[in-house]
C-alpha cells in the first residue's frame, strides 16, 4: 500500500498546497523558474505538509494559514535536494536529471538559493513571531548538517552519533519542524506542540534509517539513482557503520576511500557484496524500529481524533516499509 492511501481524506488540501507551490516557485528569469518547475515535477511524497495538516488539526484548522506553513516547508526541503546534489555531484534524482546536470552547479546553487528565499518570503504571511523563530532555528541547523556532511565525506573514523547528529540535521528536524509548525499555526497548546515535535522527530530519524538501508537493498529503478550511492559519494551512513564492525569489510572500504578519485563500480559491487553477508541491514531496521516505537508511545498521549490515528498508521506504514 502507497503511503498517500493512509491520509487520502487530505488530497483536497494537499492539491490546495501542490498549486500554492507552483504558484510561489514562479520567477521572471526562466532559467530560475524551469530550474524550479523541474525539480518541483519530479514529484515527492509531500511528507512535510501532510504532517504540517495533521497537526494542525489537534487546534483550530485554518487552510490557509495551513497552506502557508507547509508550501514554506516544502520549498527548504526542495532547496536542500538542490544543495545535496550539488554536493554529491548527482546526475539522477527520482529517476530524472538534477538540476545541476541539466545546467551546471552554479545554477543550480542560485536556484536552490531562490527557492529558499521564496519559502522565507512565503511564512512571512502568517502572522507569529514564535513560528518564524522556530524556523529560523531549524533552518540553521540544516545548514550545519550539510556543512558536516562535507566534513565527514570519505570518513571512515566515524561513530554513531556522527551519523545520529548528520541524520538528525538532514532529515528529522524538518519533519518535526512541520509538526511545530502545523500546530503553532492553529493554535495548539504549546505543550501539545511540543509532544507533536517530538513525534516528528522520531518518525523523521526512522524514516531517514530506512532510506538508507534502501540504498543498499532497493533496485537503481526504486531508487531513481545508482544502488550504494551514498557510498560512492563518500557519505558513511548507517549500515556502512555497522558493516564496518566486520574486518574484511572496513578493510575494503579504507581500501576505496583511500583514493576516492578512482572509486569505481567494482569496489562497490565487492563492497555491496560483503556489507549483505554481516547483520548491519537487520540491526539497522532494528535502530529505526526503536525510533518508531518512541513515535508510537508519542502517539498515545494525543488527544484522540482522526489526525491522531493517522499519525499512528503514518508510524506504522514506515516501519513496514521493506522497498
Amino acid at each position: 500500500m502507497k503511503i498517500a492511501k493512509t491520509y487520502g481524506y487530505l488530497k483536497k488540501d494537499l492539491d490546495c498546497i501542490e498549486v500554492a507551490l507552483s504558484n510561489v516557485i514562479q520567477a521572471e528569469h526562466p532559467v530560475l523558474r524551469n530550474a524550479a518547475t523541474q525539480l518541483l515535477k519530479a514529484g515527492g511524497k509531500r511528507i512535510r505538509p501532510v504532517f504540517v495538516l495533521l497537526s494542525g488539526q489537534f487546534g483550530n484548522y485554518d487552510l490557509e494559514r495551513m497552506k502557508t506553513v507547509a508550501v514554506s516547508l516544502e520549498l527548504i526541503h526542495m532547496a536542500t535536494l538542490v544543495h545535496d546534489d550539488v554536493i554529491d555531484d548527482a546526475e539522477l534524482r527520482r529517476g530524472k536529471p538534477t538540476i545541476r546536470q541539466l545546467y551546471d552547479n552554479r545554477v543550480a546553487m542560485y536556484a536552490g538559493d531562490y527557492i529558499l528565499a521564496r519559502s522565507l518570503e512565503s511564512i512571512t504571511m502568517l502572522r507569529k513571531p514564535k513560528a518564524h523563530h522556530v524556523l529560523s532555528k531549524t533552518i540553521v541547523e540544516v545548514c550545519i548538517g550539510e556543512i558536516e556532511q562535507i566534513k565527514d565525506k570519505y570518513d571512515w573514523n566515524q561513530h554513531l552519533r556522527d551519523y545520529l547528529r548528520r541524520i538528525k540535521r538532514k532529515t528529522a528536524l524538518l519533519i518535526a519542524t512541520s509538526c511545530k509548525l502545523g500546530a503553532i499555526a492553529a493554535d495548539v497548546p504549546e505543550a501539545l506542540a511540543d509532544k507533536l515535535y517530538k513525534y516528528g522527530y522520531y518518525i523523521g530519524m526512522s524514516y531517514q534509517i530506512i532510506d538508507d538501508i534502501f540504498d543498499f537493498t532497493a533496485s537503481a529503478s526504486e531508487l531513481g539513482k545508482p544502488v550504494g550511492n551514498d557510498l560512492l559519494q563518500g557519505n558513511i551512513t548507517l549500515p556502512v557503520l555497522l558493516a564496518m564492525k566486520d574486518r574484511e569489510f572496513c578493510r575494503l572500504l579504507k581500501n576505496a576511500f583511500s583514493n576516492p578519485d578512482i572509486l569505481s563500480e567494482t569496489h562497490m559491487h565487492d563492497l555491496l557484496a560483503k556489507l549483505k553477508e554481516t547483520d548491519a541491514i537487520q540491526c539497522s531496521y532494528e535502530l529505526s524500529d526503536h525510533y518508531l516505537e518512541k513515535a508510537l508511545k508519542i502517539v498515545e498521549q494525543l488527544p484522540n481524533n482522526k489526525a491522531k490515528h493517522m499519525l499512528k498508521d503514518i508510524a506504522k506504514y514506515i516501519g513496514k516499509r521493506r522497498s
